[in-house]
């Protein structure tokens, strides 16, 4: 089943974030499981899958990163479960280096620094989703893919610097 399908939305990573919003919401309203409390146990089951394809798609086209995984999904680019490695050891060394300094700042326990190392990987984070936004819209499945792989790191390592600052705040 085609996300943008069920939503009844364009296949493109530049969406509408209401009209998905909308569009779930009524999707949801309509499938949900209680609406089909009394009817026969096939109708049910049915109201069920589809209620979880409606989740299903919604998590997966709500946010950037996932929504360019989904669309790469139906170009043949499974980036979950791919064995592709990257290939760029420039970015590759850089984030290791970027590792290395969020460890020194965590074990220095430096806020002002930590703040603007999470600055500088959001920067960076934006640019690349500005270049994959620009592939995929070109249809250039293979770099994009490449970008996804990269945007995926600084997510991480944007998760990690992030639940630092959450560590350091409840002290």
């Amino acid at each position: 089943m085609n996300f943008f399908t069920l939503f009844d939305l364009p296949e493109s990573f530049t969406l509408d974030i209401s009209s998905l919003a909308e569009r779930y919401q009524a999707l949801q309203r309509r499938y949900h499981p209680d609406n089909f409390a009394t009817q026969p146990e096939a109708e049910r089951l049915q109201a069920l899958h589809y209620a979880a394809n409606i989740n299903q798609g919604y998590q997966a086209l709500r946010k950037p990163l996932p929504r360019a995984e989904y669309i790469l999904s139906l170009h043949g680019f499974d980036i979950n479960n791919e064995q592709h490695t990257m290939h760029d050891t420039e970015f590759l060394m850089a984030q290791l280096t970027l590792r290395e300094t969020l460890e020194e700042i965590e074990q220095q326990k430096n806020n002002e620094a930590l703040i603007g190392f999470l600055r500088d990987i959001t920067q960076q984070h934006k640019q690349l989703m500005s270049v994959v936004e620009q592939q995929l819209a070109e249809q250039q499945w293979q770099q994009a893919a490449d970008t996804v792989r990269k945007l995926r790191f600084f997510s991480k390592l944007a998760d990690h610097a992030e639940a630092l600052e959450e560590k350091w705040l409840d002290f």
